[in-house]
């Protein structure tokens, strides 16, 4: 049995994984990346890690960071479908706002059994995605695919562009997209793009300037395709 504590390591590795699929050239996660998404010092991170890796869920090379064993992605996996599969509850059966779910998953992905997940799922009707758009991994807890679309900050001036995903970082950031009118299924049309700085886009709640690293957060796929799909 492992800890709530060990699963949100595993998960957050996972994640950390995901998003430097952007960079290819990054094959591990580091230390400092883990200890400033959970907000733990680095040592804190160092000792759990090393108990992770004595249990094999994790391959560490110390100085070049760490990554998921063959075993550790398939408990991430899990935790991340219990996870999104609550988010998805939370919002469409329970009438929670997209903006406010993640902390109540994050409460109760640990808890729940394997039959209440199924029980979930069927609700539902097995979703693909949650509120946020990000991928629900399957029940075999195969690979997820890559993250549709480009990125926002990707996007040139003229493009209009359908939100597919945006990836969480804290309820304030998803407050302020959303109440910007950025959310998945928005329509948004790019008016500026700032080199370094702002990125410009009209939408349902009219212009509004976001900064890079914010647009960088945000997965959209051109109108045209989202049409006709």
């Amino acid at each position: 049995m492992l800890s709530a504590v060990m699963e949100d390591y595993l998960k957050t590795i996972y994640v950390l994984q995901r998003e430097a699929g952007d960079d290819p050239s990054a094959e591990r996660v580091a230390t400092s990346a883990i200890a400033e998404r959970l907000d733990v010092t680095a040592p804190t991170v160092t000792s759990m890690l090393d108990k992770l890796a004595e249990r094999g869920l994790v391959d560490r090379e110390k100085y070049k960071g760490v990554r998921l064993t063959a075993e550790g992605e398939t408990v991430a996996l899990e935790v991340l479908r219990h996870h999104r599969l609550i988010e998805a509850y939370l919002a469409e059966a329970l009438d929670y706002d997209w903006t406010d779910v993640h902390e109540e998953a994050d409460r109760l992905e640990h808890h729940i059994s394997e039959t209440f997940e199924a029980r979930i799922a069927e609700v539902l009707g097995d979703p693909d995605v949650d509120p946020h758009g990000d991928p629900i991994p399957r029940a075999d807890l195969s690979p997820l695919d890559d993250a549709p679309g480009n990125r926002l900050d990707e996007c040139a001036v003229g493009d209009r562009v359908v939100v597919q995903r945006v990836r969480h970082r804290t309820s304030d950031e998803l407050r302020y997209l959303a109440d910007a009118g950025v959310s998945p299924g928005a329509t948004l049309a790019v008016v500026e793009v700032a080199p370094f700085g702002m990125v410009t886009v009209d939408g349902p709640s009219g212009q509004q300037s976001l900064p890079a690293e914010v647009a960088h957060l945000i997965r959209v796929s051109p109108e045209a395709e989202v049409i006709q799909e």
